[in-house]
């Protein structure tokens, strides 16, 4: 089902400029944690969590299946979005890759 994370957060791509980047995490919890208030997307809780939320002024996009693989990516004010909560195959070398990027930029 490659095309159905595009469907269920109703976006089919996210550009952001590393300069935007403020920093990245792997957080095994936020996955797990309360989004706020679903602006788009799809929220099956232990299932799925794809699309856009609003909770106390924060602006989030979430994009998991696996909790477990979840990177927090912080953004900085000119972005759309505060934070992106992504799945990625190796979330410790994705933070060192962005990490590692932000320091050199």
């Amino acid at each position: 089902m490659p095309g159905a994370p595009k469907l269920w957060s109703l976006k089919s791509r996210l550009e952001i400029p590393l300069a935007h980047v403020r920093g990245a995490t792997h957080d095994l919890g936020i996955a797990r944690e309360r989004k706020g208030i679903r602006v788009g997307g799809t929220n099956l809780p232990g299932v799925i969590t794809v699309g856009r939320f609003l909770s106390n002024g924060e602006r989030l996009f979430c994009d998991v299946k696996n909790p477990d693989k979840a990177v927090v990516i912080e953004l900085a004010d000119a972005e759309t979005y505060d934070r992106l909560v992504i799945e990625v195959d190796d979330p410790r070398a994705t933070v060192a890759l962005i990490e590692q990027s932000i320091a050199k930029g």
